[in-house]
């Protein structure tokens, strides 16, 4: 690292003193020229500013790059010319996104230096879009989407258009399929005319292809689908190797969204039926739509469509569902899987609307809904004569992340993580003013309900740190205590932007507003009630607030261990460009040696608690793997399933096999 940041050096400074720049305010300028960086900079701080800024930064902090995240830091985010020059410095990349994120600030000067020091210090790491974009002419910064997807052809092609503008500019997808008629469903009364979901989800997948993601790799996408939608059993095959290659769509990552009753079953009654319907059939025949309810109501619906005769029913068995789930995930680690019930009961924004369905790695869950075309209109305007088409917006989600480096903070220290959290959530309340959106429907959900996802890295680290092992009591315990902090620092730094800058649109009757979330987290210390009041008083700034994405870049960037996930091996070598490098899991010493567990040989009912421990001060998800060897069984994959949902682990993403590769996800890497 030391000899790579040495030739970083050299190479910089021979191009500034080839174009004549002499200081980073020359830099500034001749790169806002360039196009390379945004005006905005410039335009907003002084002269006298800069240069205060320029001598703030520090450049022994660049020491603390480890070889592989400052080798992936200058091929992929540092700015080079269009030819290829390297013109940017790892501390003047941090004190340039930072200076960025604090442009809506009124003391900007100061809030950019406490940025720039969370970046610095490697405490905390933004989300790849972020880090890649923020300071840059075109400022994309937000990791995923997620659109709901209207049961009809100009609905379905909107959505595929609306993947599209969102891959063209780096972002990943989740789509909810749900609502789309089945195969063999009707379309205008002519039965056995509906092509089914699958048709669709192939035109995604050759979306994904054809629009890549800024040229760097292809386009991403999830789709979700209800697992009692008629065309689950093929769609559980989109990605397996056997079969009829035109119902493949091997692009495509496919999720589950399982209601409480089917894992009830799966634990009690595997010979018993279950009933696969078309949505669209339901919704002709009752009148509601079945997709639309959760928990005993969409139970009872379940019920009442069951015993209709009027509308049709492909029965499979319980243990025939599960056994196509497993069978996917051995060959192909998914489908990530969403516990609807679960992901509602726990939902503070409930108030406002449900959610269908999460994104390309699990972690985000908001409220969602379909938008909607009115017919067009033939309209005059100033003498010409236009079409006008008018569309009711939904709510289309967009996810902005960030995570802490637990490896990196004293979180022990609870006043420096509680600083390091409210210096973070206001980085991220003002990417979403400073954003690009790809498409006006998410500027206005975005801008409505100001979600933010913090999550965290280094987990594994942070343990073996503190001499935890992974597969014990203390570890659950430390963590539950170290999660509720998160939370209630978060929620207090949202409470005093909220105080300075106003609420989400959506605050009141949410339930943070009527203390109906404190409640259903057992938040009852005298601690807990007076942030509950403070939060009824003056509003929360952000409607959704942490999420543990899988930060897979990032955490190589940060020299930490992804997410919350153990380390696959403690060392080993990996090829690149022709050499062999050396991976090591972080701070790997002979005192903590013994407490890096390798993934696989840890027992997964450890992973699931632990998932389930945070879960209760997680307002939205978590990227949880599992990890599994060849010698699981089918009913021993299931118990890992079935315990994950009994102890309210609201999404599972990747089954990790020893003998499977699966690709990693890249575009929520915060």
């Amino acid at each position: 690292a030391r000899i790579l940041n040495h030739e970083l050096e050299a190479e910089i400074s021979g191009n500034e003193q080839a174009l004549g720049l002499t200081s980073w305010q020359d830099k500034l300028e001749w790169l806002t020229d360039q196009g390379l960086l945004s005006a905005t900079l410039l335009a907003s701080y002084t002269p006298e500013e800069l240069t205060e800024l320029a001598a703030y930064m520090q450049p022994e902090r660049t020491k603390l790059f480890k070889h592989p995240g400052l080798d992936l830091l200058a091929n992929r985010y540092l700015i080079r010319t269009g030819d290829g020059r390297l013109m940017e410095r790892v501390q003047e990349m941090f004190m340039g996104i930072a200076m960025h994120l604090a442009v809506p600030e009124q003391d900007r000067v100061q809030w950019a230096k406490k940025f720039y020091d969370i970046f610095s210090r490697l405490q905390v790491t933004m989300a790849t879009p972020t880090m890649s974009n923020a300071r840059k002419p075109f400022h994309q910064m937000s990791s995923c989407f997620i659109d709901t997807v209207e049961d009809s052809l100009t609905g379905i092609y909107k959505s595929i258009d609306n993947f599209a503008r969102v891959s063209k500019h780096g972002g990943g997808m989740g789509l909810y399929m749900g609502k789309v008629r089945a195969t063999g469903s009707d379309i205008r009364g002519f039965k056995g005319a509906a092509g089914g979901v699958i048709r669709w989800i192939r035109l995604v997948n050759d979306t994904a292809i054809a629009v890549d993601q800024l040229g760097v790799r292809a386009g991403a996408a999830a789709v979700y689908l209800d697992i009692w939608h008629r065309d689950t059993p093929e769609f559980l095959q989109l990605r397996t190797n056997n079969g009829d290659d035109r119902m493949k769509a091997h692009d495509i990552f496919p999720a589950l969204c399982v209601p409480d009753l089917f894992w009830r079953l799966a634990g009690t009654n595997l010979d018993g039926d279950w009933y696969l319907m078309d949505p669209h059939q339901i919704a002709t025949v009752k009148g509601w739509n079945l997709e639309d309810a959760f928990g005993p109501e969409w139970e009872r619906r379940y019920w009442d469509c069951v015993n209709d005769p009027a509308i049709d029913k492909r029965v499979l068995s319980v243990k025939e569902m599960v056994r196509l789930i497993i069978k996917s995930l051995v060959e192909t680690g998914t489908p990530f899987i969403f516990n609807r019930d679960t992901v509602n009961e726990a939902n503070p924004n409930s108030h406002q609307g449900m959610i269908y369905a999460s994104n390309l790695c699990t972690e985000i869950a908001q409220n969602m809904a379909a938008m909607h075309e009115e017919t067009p209109e033939i309209m005059d305007i100033d003498g010409e004569t236009v079409v006008v088409t008018k569309t009711v917006p939904g709510d289309f989600v967009v996810c902005n992340l960030a995570s802490l480096s637990l490896g990196h903070i004293d979180v022990d220290n609870d006043e420096e993580l509680r600083q390091v959290i409210s210096t973070v959530m206001r980085a991220l309340d003002n990417v979403i003013d400073l954003n690009y959106y790809a498409l006006p429907y998410a500027k206005l959900t975005s801008q409505r309900m100001r979600p933010v996802g913090l999550g965290t890295s280094g987990y594994q680290h942070l343990l073996a740190k503190k001499h935890i092992r992974f597969e014990s009591e203390e570890h659950l315990a430390y963590m539950d205590d170290l999660y509720e902090r998160i939370n209630y620092h978060a929620l207090e730094a949202s409470c005093d932007i909220a105080r300075e800058k106003g609420a989400y649109r959506d605050f009141a009757g949410s339930e943070y507003d009527t203390g109906e979330y404190f409640r259903k987290r057992d938040y009852v210390s005298g601690k807990w009630q007076a942030l509950a009041e403070k939060i009824q008083e003056n509003g929360l700034r952000n409607g959704y607030l942490l999420a543990v994405a899988p930060t897979s870049s990032t955490s190589i960037l940060a020299g930490t261990t992804a997410a919350v996930d153990p380390v696959l091996k403690k060392f080993f070598l990996e090829e690149k460009k022709g050499s062999m490098l050396t991976r090591v899991a972080p701070d790997l010493d002979d005192t903590t040696f013994w407490y890096y567990k390798n993934a696989h040989h840890i027992d997964q009912n450890w992973v699931v608690d632990a998932a389930a421990i945070r879960q209760r001060h997680i307002d939205q998800a978590q990227s949880v793997n599992l990890y599994v060897t060849p010698e699981y069984t089918f009913r021993k994959v299931l118990d890992l399933y079935l315990r994950a949902w009994e102890k309210g682990v609201k999404t599972i993403y990747y089954v990790r096999s020893q003998s499977l590769e699966v690709e990693e996800c890249e575009s929520c890497s915060a």
